[in-house]
């Protein structure tokens, strides 16, 4: 940096510098540049996460990884178990601090926002918008199986590659922050700069900037669309021209891009923030998506009171709890579930025309029985959806394969030979069954 910056927020200067760069990547590209430039991004870490991979495979002959006894070990009890104190000091400090020492609990909580996240459909951002660019619902259903697949095993071939690099040569690493303790948080960067060659380095740091810069763009480009369509032109100035939406299109994301960054000055470290997210976050606006797709009354109103409170709800929760944010998730989907429902009563049902449109369109699970016996009436050979069964037995596996696939570049680097090939056997079986019960069963 040409000026001198205190050390502590030499981080926080290359953060809005690299945001800045993002910023006018998503406001002035658009859907289209985003979309291509993934297909580039996916390619290059692609690369780099084989060639982690490649290094770690290489350094780990002839080695003992230093792990604690159960490290390799996929199922776990209500505690880790996991006795670092003769290998990482500081590591054991550092789970109870975090609050993954009740890993049981912890993982049971992300389970169950999982299920109701996935409940509630694509997310309303990034994800939203891809299956939104599809042509058909085939086709969407494809692409977010894909994404597992495509995704899982190059993405963990990298965490995997560097968590060895980690593990082996720990104590030769420059953790240390500028306070003389040990910054966890520093291990990634360190790992990188020590171990990575020449030439590598510079296509991995492309690869992780790139990942960033397409999450990144993705979801500012859904804010600019939900801000500018939902709000300016519905409320404020529906009559406006092309030039004046473009220009607080711009606006919006520079606006937006602003908040963030305020907000990332707030944050301690990676940990807080992600567990906000997934906990506090999730909590606050899963209800009510999940609402729109299972219960014919709920309406626009409903929506509105749920977000609201839920969300409310997960800005103050940092403020007047302690402990992982992630145990606050069913207490904060309560709270929105209870606003959802509030909200829903005091207004009208939505037209009755709508509803039974989206009934027959999207032949939803859940409690529909008023609408569907509506639609019966117009069309008595209408069928309901019965597919309920085969769609969660195809879940259920589908879960499975998942973890399947997030396992299998692990098992291979760290040359588990009896696991990886019982992975490798699970996975062929699913991909069979779901050939059967699901690929070739999807309509339009």
């Amino acid at each position: 940096i040409p000026f001198h910056v205190a050390d502590k927020y030499v981080p926080h200067i290359y953060g809005i510098v690299f945001t800045l760069f993002a910023m006018f990547y998503s406001i002035l590209g658009g859907m289209h540049s985003i979309v291509l430039g993934d297909v580039i991004k996916y390619a290059i870490m692609t690369v780099a996460c084989i060639a982690i991979g490649v290094i770690a495979w290489y350094h780990l002959n002839g080695h003992q990884l230093p792990v604690p006894e159960g490290w390799k070990d996929p199922f776990f009890c209500w505690r880790l178990h996991l006795d670092w104190s003769n290998i990482v000091a500081d590591a054991n400090k550092k789970i109870e601090e975090d609050g993954f020492g009740l890993f049981g609990i912890f993982f049971m909580m992300m389970l169950l926002k999982g299920v109701f996240a996935s409940l509630a459909g694509p997310a309303p951002n990034y994800d939203m918008q891809k299956v939104l660019s599809t042509r058909s619902p085939k086709e969407a259903s494809k692409m977010t199986g894909f994404v597992s697949i495509i995704l899982l095993p190059i993405r963990y071939t990298m965490v995997i590659g560097l968590t060895v690099l980690a593990l082996l040569y720990y104590h030769t690493l420059p953790l240390k922050g500028p306070d003389g303790v040990v910054d966890f948080e520093r291990i990634l960067p360190a790992t990188i700069n020590s171990f990575l060659p020449v030439g590598i380095m510079g296509i991995v740091l492309t690869g992780l900037l790139g990942a960033f810069m397409g999450t990144f763009s993705g979801t500012v480009n859904a804010a600019q669309a939900y801000i500018v369509n939902d709000i300016y032109l519905k409320y404020i100035h529906p009559t406006a021209n092309n030039k004046r939406i473009i220009s607080m299109n711009y606006l919006v994301g520079v606006i937006v891009v602003a908040t963030g960054v305020f907000f990332g000055f707030l944050t301690n470290n990676v940990n807080d923030i992600l567990q906000w997210i997934v906990g506090g976050l999730y909590g606050g606006y899963v209800a009510a998506n999940c609402l729109k797709w299972y219960w014919w009354r709920f309406n626009a109103n409903g929506f509105f009171w749920g977000m609201v409170v839920g969300i409310i709800a997960a800005l103050i929760m940092p403020y007047v709890t302690t402990g992982l944010p992630l145990y606050w998730w069913p207490a904060l989907f309560v709270l929105s579930l209870a606003g959802c429902f509030i909200g829903t009563y005091m207004a009208s049902p939505t037209d009755e025309a709508v509803l039974k449109h989206f009934y027959k369109t999207v032949r939803p699970w859940g409690f529909w029985k008023p609408i569907h016996q509506l639609v019966l009436k117009d069309n008595p050979s209408f069928k309901e959806n019965k597919n309920f069964c085969l769609d969660m037995f195809n879940v259920s596996i589908g879960i499975i394969g998942q973890l399947c696939f997030t396992l299998f570049p692990m098992y291979l680097i760290l040359k588990m030979q009896t696991p990886f090939w019982i992975n490798l056997s699970i996975i062929l079986i699913i991909v069979f069954i779901l050939k059967k019960t699901w690929w070739n069963r999807l309509e339009d």
